[in-house]
């Protein structure tokens, strides 16, 4: 069973969102909460798999709750998944450094929604070609100041293309293909990488790939 909270100063947002996930039967949400130290709260008192989280709410805002809960080991469990618009841009890369999985825009359909949930309960991270790979590009510039290449430094080459490529948004079986890998090797080479580089998720592999050079806003 998938355990989710909401975190949303808005009921009729919350409301909703439990309304859809309750309807399915491998999810339940385990509470709610209005602000970023409510939520905090409840994750530190409730087994919690994925966040739902807001980013402008008041007593705490999502941001400073995302950045609590990732640099809480206690809470390496819970896997956030920022709902957010567009015009929020400037807080996302805050966001992704401090160890959001993920991101929906509010008036995403509720089969994404609910796809979204249960990819980043199962350690995954959101990063098809949509929402966040757009995000991550309109925000590279605010990612890093300059190439860091050292952060590097342990990869072997064929690790540092692979991250290029996670950078770029590929699936593992997506870079299978383009490296003519079997999705075995492909997927142990990501997991190889996330250990080298203490990487929380797949999206933190997205920010090391900008941060250091390897990829750029609008290279395919």
């Amino acid at each position: 069973m998938i355990r989710v909270a909401l975190a949303d100063d808005q009921h009729l947002v919350r409301a909703g969102f439990r309304a859809l996930l309750e309807a399915e039967d491998d999810v339940v949400v385990v509470g709610e909460a209005s602000g970023g130290e409510e939520l905090l709260a409840l994750v530190r008192r409730e087994p919690v798999d994925v966040v739902l989280m807001d980013i402008r709410m008041p007593g705490g805002d999502g941001l400073w709750a995302t950045e609590q809960i990732a640099a809480d080991p206690a809470l390496a469990g819970v896997h956030v998944v920022i709902v957010t618009t567009f015009e929020l841009d400037e807080y996302v890369a805050r966001a992704v450094r401090a160890g959001a999985a993920g991101f929906l825009v509010k008036d995403t359909e509720p089969v994404d929604l609910i796809r979204a949930v249960r990819v980043v309960a199962g350690g995954d991270a959101l990063l098809s070609p949509g929402v966040t790979k757009r995000l991550l590009e309109r925000m590279a510039i605010g990612l890093r100041d300059a190439p860091d290449e050292q952060r590097l430094a342990a990869l072997t080459d064929r690790e540092r293309e692979v991250l290029r490529l996670v950078g770029l948004g590929l699936t593992n079986d997506e870079i299978a293909t383009r490296l003519v890998l079997s999705p075995l090797t492909s997927k142990t080479h990501v997991s190889r990488i996330m250990a080298k580089l203490h990487a929380r998720d797949r999206v933190h592999l997205v920010v090391v790939a900008y941060e250091s050079g390897l990829v750029a806003p609008g290279w395919q």
